[in-house]
C-alpha cells in the first residue's frame, strides 16, 4: 500500500474488520515478533504513555496507529499487568476523533487521582492547510478501565512556542498539580521545558519554561519525564537536534538523562551540580523512554525500541517496534543504574550453566533466552549472539578486560541490514581489569545487554534469520568466563 497523507489519517472505521484480522495474522505469523516483549498486534507502535500502578495492576499504554507500519492517525492501546513481566493486551483504550484530538491522541502521563486514573495526553488538530494545533487534554479511567474524556482542553499553546508543544507528564508536589510539557520556543526554535501548574486540573498557571543549566537543548525537546530515585531527582527526556559538543551521539535522535539536586516547582528551577547529560540507554533503538514512582517509592522506566524516521525490515510486514523490558532504577555516584525486574525470572523454562573452555557455549538458543555472562579481568575476546556457527558471523559482542575496558556491539554482520547511515556498531568503555558482567536478554528481534549491574545498557533490534541459534566465541582460545543461559517462556 502507497501511504498517502489521507489514507494515514482516515478514520478508523474506514478499515474492516477482515482488513484487521489480515494485519493481526502477519504479526502472528512474522519470525521477528518478540516473545516476552510488548509488541503490537498489528501495525505501528511508538512511545509508551500513561506508565502506572492503579487498582491494583500495573499499567502502560503505548502510541499505536493499528494499520500499517506507519506514523498516521494515533491512538493509545492499553496493556496491564501483576508483575511488570506478563502484560496483557486489552486494546484501544482512547481513541482519536473528537474536537481537540482529532489528527491523534498522542503521547501523555497518568496519575492516581483519588480512586481513577488520570490521563493527560496531547491532541492534535489539523487545518486545511495542514497547520497543526497542539492541545494538552485530558481523560478519566475507571476501575473498570473506561475512558471519558475531559470535554475541554486542560491547557493550549501558548503563543510564544510553535506547534511543537506535546507529551505532558503530570506530577503531583503537595497540594498543587504540575505539568512539565516538551516545547519548541518560536523565537529562536529551541528545545524547552514548560511548566504548568493547577490545584484543580482546570485553571493552568502557564510558569514559563524551566531554567536550567544543561545548556543547548538542539531544536525540540520530546518526552520529559522527572522521576525521584533514591531521593535524587533525574530528569530523563529526548532532545532533538542535541549539539555533538554537548553529548556526542550516532543516533539520529537520543535518549539522555542528567541527575540534579532538585527541581525548585516555586521558581520552576532545575538546581544541579553539573550540566552533563548522559546517554540513557548506548544502544541503537531507544527512544521517548517513560518512567514513574511507584506507590512504594520505587522508580521504574519502559522504552520505545525503536527511533522515528528508521525504516525496520519489520515493516513490510506491516509492523513495527516493540517496547523494553521494564527496569528498576537507582542511582549510584550520580549515575543511572537500569535493572531489570525480579520477576523476570518467573519467565524462565530452563537454566544450565555454560560449559567451560569451550568455542560453543550452546548450540540451540531457539532465539529466546537471558545469557549471565561472567568475563574474568585481563582477557580480549569477541562472543557471537545468534551465530551462524561461521567466523564473525552473528551479533558480535567485542570485549576488553585488559587496558582499554571496552565493549563493542557490532550488528554489521547478522541478518538484514538497516539504519546503516547511524553506523552499524557501539561503544562502551568501563574501568578496565575488573570483570565485565553481562546479563543479556534476546527476544528473536531484540536484544537488551546489561553491563556490571546495569551501570550502563546497550539496547538494539537485529534481524537475523531464526536459524541462527548459536552462541559462540569467534575462536577457540583460553578466555575465561562463568555463566548461565535460561531459557524463557513467552509473556502471555
Amino acid at each position: 500500500m502507497i501511504w498517502t497523507r489521507d489514507k494515514r489519517y482516515q478514520p478508523y472505521s474506514a478499515y474492516s474488520e477482515k482488513d484487521k484480522e489480515n494485519l493481526a495474522d502477519q504479526v502472528s505469523s512474522s519470525v521477528y515478533k518478540p516473545a516476552f516483549h510488548i509488541h503490537p498486534t498489528s501495525g505501528l507502535l511508538n512511545d509508551p504513555n500513561g506508565f502506572s500502578y492503579f487498582n491494583g495492576q500495573w499499567h502502560v499504554f503505548y502510541q499505536a496507529f493499528p494499520f500499517g507500519a506507519v506514523h498516521g492517525l494515533k491512538s493509545w492501546v492499553h496493556c496491564v499487568s501483576d508483575d511488570l513481566v506478563h502484560w496483557h493486551n486489552l486494546g484501544i483504550a482512547l481513541k482519536p476523533g473528537d474536537q481537540y484530538d482529532s489528527y491523534g491522541a498522542y503521547s501523555g502521563s497518568a496519575h492516581v487521582i483519588n480512586d481513577k486514573l488520570f490521563l493527560m495526553y496531547t491532541g492534535n488538530v489539523r487545518d486545511k492547510d495542514w497547520q497543526r494545533r497542539s492541545y494538552q487534554l485530558g481523560a478519566w479511567m475507571d476501575a473498570n478501565n473506561q475512558i471519558t474524556k475531559v470535554n475541554e482542553p486542560l491547557i493550549a499553546a501558548p503563543d510564544y512556542v510553535t506547534e511543537h508543544f506535546r507529551d505532558p507528564q503530570l506530577l503531583k508536589v503537595n497540594d498543587e498539580y504540575f505539568a512539565l510539557i516538551g516545547a519548541q520556543d518560536k523565537q529562536n526554535l529551541r528545545g524547552e521545558f514548560s511548566l504548568y501548574k493547577t490545584q484543580n486540573l482546570k485553571d493552568w498557571e502557564d510558569m514559563g519554561y524551566i531554567k536550567h543549566n544543561l545548556g543547548d537543548m538542539g531544536y525540540m525537546v520530546e518526552c520529559p519525564n522527572l522521576v525521584y530515585v533514591d531521593d535524587k531527582p533525574v530528569l530523563i527526556f529526548c532532545p532533538q537536534g542535541l549539539p555533538q559538543n554537548i553529548l556526542p551521539t550516532e543516533n539520529i535522535y537520543p535518549n539522555v538523562y542528567t541527575v540534579g539536586r532538585n527541581l525548585d516547582f516555586k521558581t520552576g528551577t532545575w538546581y544541579s551540580d553539573t550540566s552533563t547529560l548522559m546517554q540513557l540507554d548506548a544502544g541503537f533503538d531507544v527512544y521517548a523512554s517513560q518512567a514513574f514512582n511507584a506507590p512504594d517509592g520505587q522508580a521504574y522506566l519502559i522504552s520505545w525500541v525503536g527511533l522515528p524516521e528508521i525504516n525496520y525490515p519489520s515493516d513490510r510486514e506491516n509492523w513495527a517496534h516493540c517496547l523494553s523490558l521494564v527496569k528498576r532504577l537507582k542511582v549510584v555516584d550520580n549515575k543511572l543504574y537500569q535493572i531489570p525486574v525480579t520477576a523476570m525470572s518467573t519467565l524462565t523454562v530452563a537454566e544450565q550453566t555454560l560449559p567451560q573452555n569451550q568455542q560453543v557455549l550452546v548450540t540451540d538458543t531457539k532465539q529466546q533466552y537471558e545469557l549471565k555472562l561472567d568475563l574474568a579481568p585481563n582477557q580480549k575476546g569477541n562472543l557471537l549472539l545468534a551465530s551462524d556457527g561461521t567466523s564473525d558471523h552473528g551479533l558480535q559482542l567485542r570485549f576488553d578486560t585488559n587496558n582499554d575496558g571496552y565493549l563493542i556491539v557490532d550488528r554489521s554482520n547478522v541478518g538484514e541490514k538497516f539504519a546503516t547511515k547511524y553506523g552499524e556498531t557501539r561503544k562502551v568503555n568501563f574501568d578496565p581489569h575488573k570483570k565485565l558482567s553481562l546479563d543479556i536478554f534476546v527476544d528473536h528481534s531484540i536484544c537488551e545487554i546489561f553491563i556490571n549491574g546495569g551501570e550502563q545498557v546497550m539496547t538494539l533490534r537485529f534481524f537475523a534469520p531464526q536459524t541462527q541459534t548459536m552462541i559462540a566465541f569467534s575462536e577457540q582460545n583460553t578466555l575465561k568466563y562463568s555463566g548461565s543461559y535460561i531459557l524463557l517462556n513467552d509473556m502471555g
